[in-house]
C-alpha cells in the first residue's frame, strides 16, 4: 500500500468485530463512492476487540458477560433497519480477538489493489455480523479471500515475511500516538478533526467540505 498521495487523506479507523463500524458500513461506502475522486480514503485498525474474550469478561461480567454483551449487540443495531446482525453473535458465535482478521486485512491492503482490499473488509464485516462466521479462525479468513478471487499466497508471503505484521503495529502504535478513542473514527487534517462513534452521514459529509474548503499545509484557526 502506496502511503504517499497526492490528494487529501481521510483515515478511517475501526475494529472488525465492532459493531458500530458495521452499523456505519453503508456511510464508510457512501464516502467512498462520492468522494472518492477528491480524497484518498485511507482505512486503520484500531485495537478495541484483540483480546475480545478478556474485554467482554472484564467489561460485561465473568459470569453472564458473553449473554449481556450479545444482547447490547443486537439492540444496538435495532434503530438501524438496514443492518442485518446474525442471532448467534457473542452468544453462540465468539471470536478470540480482531487480531488475525486485521493481520489478514493488512495483508491484502500491502499485497492487493486498494478496492479489493476494501471489499475484503466488508467481506469480512459481512461474514461476522451477518453470517455468523468465526473470523477469528485463519480457515475462514482464507476461505473468505479465496471467494474474492484474492491471491492467497500473495497474502500469506506478505504475513510470512512480517510486513504485514508490521503494518498492523504501525497503526497500532500510531492510534495510541493520535489519540484515537475506538472504532469508528473518521481522522481529517492530519487528526485535527477527529469523528468518533455512530456519526451521520451529513456531519461527516460537512467536515469533508469544511476539510477540503481549507486544505493547507499547517492551516490552523489561531
Amino acid at each position: 500500500m502506496n502511503e504517499t498521495s497526492d490528494k487529501p487523506v481521510v483515515e478511517y479507523w475501526s475494529d472488525l468485530l465492532c459493531v458500530w463500524a458495521w452499523i456505519g458500513q453503508p456511510r464508510l461506502e457512501e464516502v467512498a463512492d462520492r468522494w472518492g475522486d477528491r480524497i484518498t480514503l485511507r482505512p486503520r485498525c484500531v485495537d478495541v476487540f484483540g483480546d475480545a474474550h478478556g474485554k467482554i469478561r472484564r467489561q460485561w461480567g465473568e459470569e453472564d458477560g458473553f449473554e449481556r454483551f450479545a444482547h447490547h449487540v443486537q439492540s444496538s443495531a435495532e434503530g438501524h433497519p438496514h443492518t442485518q446482525l446474525h442471532s448467534g453473535l457473542w452468544d453462540t458465535v465468539r471470536p478470540t480477538g480482531s487480531l488475525p482478521a486485521h493481520l489478514h486485512l493488512k495483508a491484502a491492503e500491502l499485497a492487493a489493489s486498494a478496492e479489493q482490499s476494501a471489499d475484503y473488509a466488508r467481506a469480512l464485516r459481512g461474514a461476522f455480523f451477518v453470517e455468523g462466521r468465526d473470523i477469528s479462525r485463519a480457515t475462514e479468513l482464507v476461505r473468505i479471500a479465496r471467494g474474492l478471487g484474492l491471491d492467497v499466497t500473495a497474502l500469506q508471503d506478505t504475513m510470512d515475511n512480517g510486513k504485514a505484521q508490521a503494518a498492523l503495529a504501525a497503526d497500532f502504535k500510531r492510534s495510541q500516538a493520535e489519540r484515537i478513542a475506538g472504532s469508528p473514527t473518521w481522522a481529517m487534517n492530519s487528526g485535527r478533526q477527529l469523528l468518533y462513534g455512530n456519526v451521520g452521514y451529513r456531519i461527516i459529509e460537512a467536515n469533508l467540505e469544511e476539510y477540503l474548503r481549507d486544505d493547507r499545509p499547517g492551516a490552523s484557526w489561531c
